[in-house]
């Protein structure tokens, strides 16, 4: 008989990257949680698509950074690793930030809430995303709200 897996105390990103791939399951770490989510409803993936069309024209005129979509990689610190629905990283020095880098903050992070990770994009994230300095929005396609956190307020 096999001894069970021992789970970590405290996840880190590298203990989520090394997760073998559940399909249509999503993996994130904050602050050493380990956090699981289902895939997106196609609703949810509408309003991604909105928001990241928006995003490209206004980036295309005021050319600060560049948009990227979920299931991208944000590494907060050691025990904290997300996959925003979107973000935008900056230019540094004019240029793309390298694939490689994860060294760098993003300017913005976007969450489109859903009945499963609700709680998490409320909470748990928007408090990890307001110690990092980062503005927050939280999409709730429910109420047809978007709102905008920043990151020393305690409401949007």
């Amino acid at each position: 008989m096999g001894m069970p897996a021992l789970q970590p105390e405290r996840w880190t990103a590298d203990d989520v990257r090394a997760l073998p791939d559940a399909s249509g399951m999503r993996f994130e770490v904050v602050d050493g949680e380990l956090l699981m989510s289902p895939g997106p409803r196609p609703s949810h993936q509408r309003a991604v698509v909105q928001l990241i069309g928006r995003l490209l024209a206004y980036l295309g005129e005021q050319p600060v950074g560049e948009v990227s979509a979920g299931p991208g990689e944000v590494m907060l610190d050691e025990y904290s690793l997300v996959q925003p629905d979107v973000f935008v990283l900056p230019l540094v020095h004019g240029r793309v930030v390298r694939d490689d880098d994860r060294t760098v903050a993003p300017l913005l992070v976007i969450e489109v809430l859903s009945p499963a990770t609700a709680r998490v994009d409320r909470i748990v994230k928007r408090q990890r995303y307001q110690r990092a300095g980062l503005e927050y929005w939280i999409v709730d396609l429910d109420a047809r709200l978007v709102e905008r956190w920043q990151a020393d307020a305690d409401r949007p």
